[in-house]
C-alpha cells in the first residue's frame, strides 16, 4: 500500500525469510560462520539456537545457498514426526531409493538399512551429506536418539552424517537431560542467535530500506530516520522479526498521515498497535557462548570500525572509534591501507591493513621466499611456489591448514592480511610483520570468505593434472600415491592412465575432496602435507616466523 508512495520497489520489512534482505549484523556473521564451518569438520551435530523472530531460518536460507558443490543437503522444516516417519523423510529429502510399497512394511531397520548405504555410496563418489532440522525443539527424545545413532556411521577419519539442529532456546535445555547427554556430547560447535544492538537496528532497518529500493535519488529519503534508532531498538528488543513488524506498521501510519518520515509519535503508536497486551519492559534475550567451552561475544562492532573481541569476559557491548578507511579500488589495482580500530582502551594502535600486493609478499615469506613486486602469483612459479584463490571462509581454511591473505570488508572498503595462525576460537592476524590476535567471531564480522595462499610445486609442474598426461608432474603424483599406499612406486615417464586416476579418486574422496580424479591445487596441497613437504601450516600453535616454515 505504502510502496508507490514512498518510492519502494517491494515491502521492505516483509517477515518472510529472504536471504537478499539478510542483515549481516555480528552475530549473524558468527552464525553462518559456524554453520560453514560444522560441514567440514568431520560430522557431529551443529547447533543454532535463538530467539523468536532472531534470524535463524534467514541464517539457514543463507547457509544453504552457500554450501559446496560436493554437499548433499536435506532439509526438514516440520520435525513433530516419529521416528519412522522422520526416516522416512530422510529417505525422501535424500532422494533414496526404497522398496516399493507392495514389498511390505519397511520398518526402522529398513530405512537404517538404506540410509547406512546411500551415504556410504556417496562418500565413495567424494561427497558430503548433510542434514538440516529447522523447529529442532520439536523433536521427541526418542527421535533425538535415532539421530545419534545415524552418526555412528564413520570412516577412521569422519562422521558421513553431518546433522544441523535450528530452535528456539528450549533446545539447549532438551539436550541438558540426562538421557540425551550421548547426543550433547557430539555437538561438535553450538551458537545462540542474539538480538542486535541499538546501532546494529539502526543499520538493519537502513539497510532493508536500501534493499527494497531506497536511494540517494529518491524523494524520500530514508522514511524512516535512522534517528529513530535509539527508540526502534528500546521498543522491539533488537529482535528482526518485532523490528519488522513495528517498521512496517509505522511506514503504513505514516503513509495513512501523508507524512514524508516516520516521526516518533507514528511510532509510538504503531507500537502500541503491534505489540498490544505485552509487558512495557519485556525482558531482552541472553547471549549466550560461541561455542562449547569456548569463548562469549562480547562486542558491537560498527560499521565502519574493527575491533577485536576479547575473550572469557561478560557478554558486554564495547564500544568501538571508527576509524578512516581508503575508498575501495578495482580489482588488479592498489588498494590503500584500511585501519583496523581497536577498542578505545587498547595501548596499542590501530592494525593498519595492507595492500594484496604487500600482503602476498608477506604470506611468501612464511614460505620462505620473496615474491616479486608487481605481480607476486605471476612470479611465484620461478620460486616453486603457485597462488591458489578460493571461497569458503574459515572452515575451508581449516581443511587446507595453510596460511593465506584474506580480505577484510569495511562497507565499500577493503584491505589484505596474512591469516598466520588459528585455533579453536581466536586467529592471529599479521600485517607487515605486525600480529593481532582476534577471536573468530570479529574476523567472520568482516571476512566474505575469499582468501588466495600458496602450495609448493616444481617448476614444469601443471596447476591441472588430467588424464593421459605425462612428465615429471604425473610421475610426482603417482609417486606420492604410491607412497601413502605403501606399495612400489611405478617406473617414470609413465602416463597418467586408469589404474593411477582410480587411486586418485580413491585419494581424493577419503580426503574430502572431490572426487573427479583430476590433480588440481587442492589435491597437490594435501598430497604436500601428507607427503610430508616442508609447507607452514595455519592450526600450528604458533605461526612460522618468516623464512623458517613449519
Amino acid at each position: 500500500m505504502y510502496n508507490n508512495y514512498f518510492n519502494l520497489k517491494q515491502a521492505p520489512f516483509s517477515i518472510a525469510p529472504d536471504p537478499r534482505y539478510l542483515f549481516m549484523s555480528e552475530r549473524h556473521r558468527e552464525a553462518l560462520a559456524h554453520l560453514l564451518y560444522g560441514i567440514g569438520s568431520g560430522g557431529g551435530f551443529v547447533l543454532l539456537t535463538g530467539e523468536i523472530g532472531a534470524g535463524k531460518t534467514t541464517v539457514c536460507r543463507c547457509f544453504i545457498e552457500q554450501v559446496p558443490e560436493n554437499c548433499r543437503l536435506a532439509y526438514i522444516f516440520n520435525p513433530k514426526l516419529t521416528v519412522e516417519e522422520l526416516l522416512l523423510t530422510i529417505c525422501d529429502e535424500f532422494r533414496i531409493a526404497l522398496p516399493p510399497a507392495s514389498a511390505g512394511a519397511i520398518g526402522v531397520k529398513g530405512y537404517v538399512d538404506a540410509i547406512n548405504a546411500y551415504l556410504l555410496a556417496s562418500h565413495a563418489q567424494g561427497n558430503n551429506n548433510v542434514l538440516v532440522i529447522d523447529e529442532a525443539q520439536n523433536l521427541s527424545a526418542q527421535v533425538l536418539e535415532q539421530l545419534r545413532l545415524l552418526t555412528n556411521l564413520e570412516t577412521s577419519e569422519r562422521k558421513l552424517l553431518q546433522i544441523i539442529l535450528i530452535g528456539q532456546p528450549e533446545l539447549r535445555t532438551i539436550l541438558a537431560r540426562p538421557e540425551l547427554e550421548q547426543l550433547a556430547q557430539r555437538v561438535i560447535a553450538r551458537y545462540h542467535l542474539g538480538p542486535l544492538s541499538e546501532a546494529e537496528t539502526g543499520a538493519y532497518v537502513a539497510h532493508r530500506l536500501s534493499v527494497a529500493g531506497t536511494h540517494a535519488g529518491s524523494p524520500l529519503i530514508f522514511p524512516i530516520p535512522l534517528s529513530l534508532a535509539p527508540l526502534i531498538h528500546r521498543l522491539t528488543q533488537g529482535v528482526p522479526r518485532r523490528i519488522n513488524l513495528l517498521c512496517d506498521r509505522a511506514l503504513l501510519g505514516a503513509y495513512v498521515e501523508n507524512s514524508a518520515q516516520v516521526t516518533p509519535k507514528i511510532l509510538r503508536r504503531a507500537a502500541q498497535e503491534v505489540f498490544a497486551g505485552e509487558p512495557a519492559a519485556a525482558r531482552a534475550p541472553l547471549r549466550w557462548p560461541l561455542v562449547a567451552g569456548g569463548v562469549l561475544a562480547g562486542a558491537a562492532i560498527s560499521a565502519a570500525a574493527w575491533q577485536a573481541v576479547p575473550h572469557a569476559v561478560a557478554p558486554a557491548p564495547v564500544p568501538a572509534r571508527a576509524q578512516a578507511v581508503a575508498a575501495a579500488a578495482p580489482a588488479g589495482h592498489p588498494v590503500k591501507p584500511v585501519a583496523v580500530a581497536a577498542p578505545a582502551s587498547a595501548p596499542h594502535q590501530p592494525l593498519a591493513l595492507a595492500t594484496q600486493e604487500e600482503a602476498l609478499r608477506e604470506l611468501g615469506a612464511l614460505w620462505g621466499q620473496q615474491l616479486p613486486a608487481g605481480e607476486p602469483c605471476q612470479g611465484a612459479p620461478k620460486l616453486g611456489l603457485r597462488c591458489y584463490t578460493g571461497r569458503g571462509g574459515v572452515y575451508e581454511l581449516r581443511l587446507l591448514d595453510r596460511p593465506a591473505i584474506v580480505a577484510l570488508h569495511d562497507g565499500q572498503n577493503l584491505g589484505y592480511a596474512v591469516l598466520s595462525a588459528m585455533d579453536a576460537d581466536s586467529a592471529t592476524l599479521s600485517v607487515n610483520g605486525r600480529r593481532e590476535k582476534v577471536s573468530l567471531g570479529a574476523l567472520a564480522t568482516r571476512f566474505d570468505g575469499e582468501f588466495t595462499t600458496l602450495w609448493k610445486a616444481a617448476r614444469g609442474f601443471r596447476d591441472e593434472v588430467k588424464p593421459g598426461d605425462s612428465g615429471p608432474d604425473v610421475d610426482w603424483i603417482a609417486g606420492r600415491l604410491a607412497q601413502l599406499n605403501e606399495s612400489a612406486a611405478p617406473p617414470a615417464a609413465q602416463p597418467f592412465d586408469a589404474p593411477t586416476r582410480r587411486l586418485l579418486r580413491s585419494f581424493q574422496a577419503g580426503q574430502n575432496l572431490k572426487a573427479d580424479g583430476v590433480a588440481g591445487p587442492r589435491t597437490y596441497m594435501r598430497l604436500n602435507q601428507l607427503s610430508g613437504v616442508d609447507e607452514p601450516r595455519l592450526l600450528a600453535a604458533t605461526a612460522a616466523a618468516p623464512g623458517k616454515p613449519k
